[in-house]
């Protein structure tokens, strides 16, 4: 491996892990808020709290199922897409590859408290006039971002084609 490469997957890296560590850090300080009061219930201002719930699904709470054996089989398959993402990552030669990266992540840190904790922590959760989104993390806008550029770079692409 030249040294051009070494530089450029250990930049690779340094983003894959920033992400996880942002997103370790936000959910240990809202589990430490826990730990001290019993509850995280917290008004940032009319659109925003923090409130923590668990969450055994998938993003944003999505096919959350209490047997042990769908729980086990959707974190195999989260599993796979990472080594997915993993292969698109190393195969990927334009831009795209910072989005990848992007999800990894995000991905990682979700996958992280899937094993760690049997469940993820999600505790953002946004509302406007009594109307709430679905709560989740730092780790999920990570994940989102990352799919939403890559769908933009394709319509792009697809644009420049025609």
């Amino acid at each position: 491996m030249n040294k051009l490469s070494f530089k450029k997957n250990f930049i690779y890296f340094v983003i894959v892990l920033f992400i996880f560590l942002v997103d370790r850090i936000s959910k240990l300080y809202i589990l430490s808020i826990l730990e001290d009061t019993g509850f995280v219930d917290i008004n940032i201002n009319q659109f925003i709290n923090f409130i923590l719930v668990w969450n055994s699904g998938v993003g944003f709470g999505l096919f959350s199922f209490e047997q042990s054996t769908i729980y086990n089989l959707i974190t195999l398959i989260i599993i796979l897409i990472n080594l997915i993402i993993i292969y698109l990552i190393i195969k990927t030669i334009d831009f795209n590859k910072y989005f990848y990266l992007i999800i990894l992540g995000g991905s990682l840190g979700n996958l992280f408290d899937r094993i760690y904790y049997s469940s993820v922590p999600d505790f953002i959760d946004i509302s406007y006039k009594g109307y709430h989104w679905f709560i989740f993390n730092i780790a999920d806008i990570f994940i989102t971002l990352g799919i939403i550029c890559l769908i933009f770079a394709e319509l792009l692409n697809y644009k420049k084609k025609k």
